[in-house]
């Protein structure tokens, strides 16, 4: 029996290496070709699948393992992909107007729609965004400083209790599907205040959801109180659009563009206006020397970056 089985799976082995040898003349022309020479030599009876048979400990029987490698681009090509600065784009503000938002998501699939919770065609169009390939977002509501805009109905407030900060938190997250993470609407004055910010992040943590930081206020403790709880978070570079304009949108873009060289990665928060989208449209379109990223792969080389600069100073 043991004969007639080892002969049976050499056989099958046989008809698939022929196979796979076929494919890959077809797929590689002649530099498959040029390969032959090497493969008479393993071919030879007493190397044949030497190297790689190995017995079965229980049945006894031989079998022969091969490795079948997936056709992938150049290594020389991917690599240099992969060293180009990365820029990562957030969208927010997203759920009031349709008809514009529906043009961000004619933008590239890498950049992410963050959708308020109170409007009306939030769910509806969040659904949209998510379907079309993007990540979604929540935009959260937050307390701004004395003078500042009013964030929009059920924010996180510093007057509040957690318990109810934690409720609004849950409305607000309930009113987008699809969501994976967070940024917040406004909230100068809530994301300066590190006690209000722990239980914010600890539902995050709960929840495996990220807390991108919109930086709307240089004194903003998000970012090490999320990461002091385990939950990934990094903050945006540049706003594009706080003049709206084609030639300041412009200016800020070149802005994000050399913050990437700078730093290898860089993140940008723009919003559904006519003019954002047009421009956003046309640069993403002629887009060379860079790559866009998602912005949770941003934020975790963000965090990467950061966190290593952090330790080598630690060093010294």
């Amino acid at each position: 029996l043991r004969p007639k089985l080892a002969a049976r799976t050499l056989r099958a082995v046989e008809a698939a290496f022929w196979f796979l040898l076929t494919v890959a003349i077809g797929v590689g022309g002649t530099t498959a070709l040029a390969g032959l020479p090497k493969l008479a030599g393993l071919l030879a009876p007493h190397s044949l699948f030497a190297a790689e048979a190995r017995s079965e400990p229980k049945l006894g029987l031989p079998w022969a393992s091969l490795t079948l490698v997936p056709f992938a681009p150049p290594a020389s090509a991917a690599l240099s992909a992969s060293r180009l600065p990365a820029i990562a784009i957030v969208i927010d503000d997203m759920g009031s107007d349709a008809a514009i938002n529906r043009r961000a998501m004619a933008l590239p699939r890498a950049v992410a729609l963050s959708f308020l919770p109170y409007p009306v065609e939030t769910p509806r169009l969040a659904r949209e965004g998510a379907l079309a390939g993007h990540d979604i977002l929540v935009h959260v509501p937050m307390q701004a400083e004395s003078g500042g805009e009013n964030p929009g109905p059920m924010a996180l407030r510093l007057d509040l209790p957690p318990t109810e900060n934690m409720r609004r938190l849950d409305w607000a997250l309930s009113r987008v599907p699809g969501y994976i993470g967070i940024n917040n609407h406004e909230g100068s004055a809530f994301t300066q205040n590190r006690a209000a910010l722990v239980p914010v992040a600890e539902a995050l943590y709960d929840r495996h959801l990220f807390f991108f930081d919109s930086r709307t206020t240089p004194l903003s403790q998000v970012v090490p109180v999320a990461r002091a709880f385990g939950v990934p978070s990094a903050a945006r570079n540049v706003f594009l659009d706080d003049v709206q304009s084609e030639d300041a949108i412009a200016v800020q873009l070149s802005r994000l563009e050399k913050e990437a060289r700078v730093h290898g990665v860089a993140i940008a928060i723009g919003h559904p206006h006519a003019v954002t989208m047009a421009v956003l449209t046309r640069w993403c379109e002629n887009l060379k020397g860079y790559r866009l990223v998602p912005i949770a792969a941003a934020i975790r080389m963000k965090t990467e970056r950061e966190m290593g600069a952090s330790l080598t100073a630690l060093a010294r």
